[in-house]
């Protein structure tokens, strides 16, 4: 039996520089496990709550002392002793032991860094991978979604659309789309420089540069492709994060692209979407309106849902109840996937088992606040769902998630390891 003798939390730094939780979960016979909580800048309303200080004299207020005392004193006392042999245990233990909906208590994120913690713990007790310990289908190697261009609350530039994305669909496999991917990256970076464009990076490893409209960003990435030999729309898609409830206004309900002195009602940023849509070969656009605009989602969907793949996140925020009226209201076709969003792995399994049934896409996804944590990447291969979030392809807290992946990849037969969900994206790109 797996009995844990000892939980230690302690606070470190995400990759913005603001502080976070990392648990060591220690089992009978020595054995460690170690999970990091990654953080988010654009967040939604409804999310598991993030337990921070909020006192203003220790690190601008953004400490988690709090939680990680929780984690030291109220789950240690309560786990400590106990034996587990699930996941699901441990996590329902620490649900109950919050007790509240939205994890107000103890902090979602000093669950989660317990949650993680444990199911690595476990994975090495059984001497197996940890995308083993975690599998519910078949495994299948993830189609990597690569931010190669940040705006919005992710950069200091003027372009309104938080994530522009090369989807290599057209890959043999994963180690194929990561070079794809590397090579139109540097592709980008000196085509900027040509034209005198800044190449400083942003929140997840995109560059950064001040462009005159979000249609630039989407030529210059296009121009990219084929200079690294690649065929759009063939090889190589392009996906967008716009995270539009950052650019909502609720007094006047307009969305403000200022990049193009633009106020959009919720219809014609629709109308908006139907035409960059219809010039460039966009597959999946995240988060296209408000997280409240449940009537703008519907018609998104009825506009563009058998053509590209629709995903949301503040949307749906992991949450099965959110997913259900995104269901109930055909407001969308794909769900992004964030652990630190409820809070568990069981729960967030618990989601993607509920976006799979509904015949929903599911993109597995970091936060703009990473680590050095790798638990995402095991966790995309066993989840089954082909698609994978976690920025580009610089900077260490983005590329240790493509590294483990490498390494995933290389442990299985290649002849038998699937790649990419073909069933949900194959008739979107055909």
């Amino acid at each position: 039996m797996a009995v844990i003798q000892n939980i230690h939390a302690r606070q470190i730094l995400d990759s913005r520089g603001n502080p976070t939780i990392e648990v060591d979960l220690l089992l009978n016979n020595n054995i460690i496990g170690r999970g990091a909580v990654p953080s988010g800048a654009s967040t939604g309303t409804f999310e598991a709550l993030e337990l921070r200080d909020n006192d203003s004299s220790h690190f601008l207020g953004k400490s988690v002392y709090k939680a990680v005392e929780n984690i030291n004193t109220t789950i240690s006392h309560a786990l400590i002793g106990n034996d587990f042999n699930t996941p699901r245990e441990v996590d329902n233990m620490l649900i109950e032991l919050d007790g509240t909906e939205n994890k107000q208590k103890l902090g979602a994120n000093a669950i989660l860094g317990v949650s993680i913690a444990f199911v690595h713990a476990l994975a090495h007790y059984k001497q197996i991978p940890l995308h083993s310990l975690l599998l519910i289908n078949d495994p299948i190697m993830p189609v990597p979604m690569m931010n190669i261009i940040n705006g919005g609350s992710h950069a200091d530039n003027n372009i309104a659309i938080q994530e522009f994305m090369i989807f290599p669909l057209g890959a043999e496999s994963f180690s194929h789309s990561l070079q794809m991917g590397v090579e139109i990256y540097h592709n980008l970076k000196n085509l900027l420089k040509s034209k005198n464009l800044i190449t400083s990076t942003g929140d997840e490893g995109g560059f950064a540069p001040n462009l005159s409209s979000n249609e630039h960003a989407i030529e210059i990435i296009i121009d990219s492709i084929e200079k690294a030999g690649y065929i759009v729309g063939k090889d190589i898609f392009i996906a967008l994060d716009v995270a539009a409830s950052e650019l909502y206004n609720k007094k006047n309900m307009t969305y403000s692209i200022q990049s193009e002195k633009k106020e959009l009602n919720s219809n014609e940023m629709i109308e908006y979407y139907i035409t960059l849509c219809k010039k460039y070969p966009i597959i999946s656009i995240e988060d296209g309106l408000d997280e409240n605009d449940w009537d703008g989602w519907s018609k998104l969907f009825t506009a563009l849902g058998d053509k590209i793949q629709l995903v949301g996140d503040d949307l749906t925020v992991t949450n099965p109840i959110r997913l259900q009226q995104a269901i109930n209201k055909k407001a969308m076709n794909a769900i992004l996937i964030k652990l630190n969003q409820i809070g568990t792995i069981t729960e967030t399994i618990n989601t993607i088992k509920m976006a799979k049934k509904a015949n929903f896409g599911a993109i597995i996804s970091h936060r703009s606040g990473e680590t050095e944590d790798t638990t995402i990447a095991d966790f995309s291969v066993a989840m089954g769902v082909g698609q994978i979030k976690t920025g580009s392809v610089s900077r260490t807290d983005r590329t240790s998630k493509y590294n483990q992946l490498l390494r995933i990849e290389e442990s299985f037969d290649s002849s038998k390891i699937k790649f990419g969900n073909q069933n949900f994206l194959g008739h979107l790109i055909k």
